[in-house]
């Protein structure tokens, strides 16, 4: 009976944070994996699923609209080609040169592999591949 009154408390507080902060992808991510670590796993899974959440709610924030525009319309910065995988949350290259995005000082882009990748330029972090 705890369980289940501890995980509709979960879900309403998870409901609560992530109308209230429905634009951070920490907060969303963070809610939601609170709630299924407390289903699955009670108080200890909470803790433990929030934080995984909180993790992979940052990392695969989505850049607004106007950044993939200006990305997509630009002419193609020099194209690098690189052994590894370009892939969503994991850090580019050194060696790759980022374009800073006008107006927005917390995207950066390259053309890396023949595909167009926006980046955060404080982590190296890539954000989205564009297709």
């Amino acid at each position: 009976m705890k369980k289940i009154i501890f995980a509709s408390c979960a879900i309403l507080a998870a409901t609560v944070a992530t109308n209230a902060a429905a634009q951070d992808g920490t907060v969303s991510g963070a809610a939601g994996g609170a709630v299924t670590g407390a289903i699955v796993g009670g108080p200890v899974g909470a803790a433990v699923g929030g934080v995984a959440g909180a993790v992979l709610g940052t990392a695969i924030d989505p850049p607004p609209q106007e950044v993939i525009t200006y990305v997509q319309e630009q002419p193609a910065p020099a194209p690098v080609v690189v052994q590894e995988e370009i892939v969503v949350g994991k850090p580019i290259p050194e060696t790759v040169v980022l374009t800073p995005v006008p107006d927005h000082t917390n995207y950066s882009y390259a053309v890396v592999n023949e595909q167009r990748v926006i980046i955060d330029p404080t982590t190296r972090t890539v954000v989205q591949v564009l297709q």
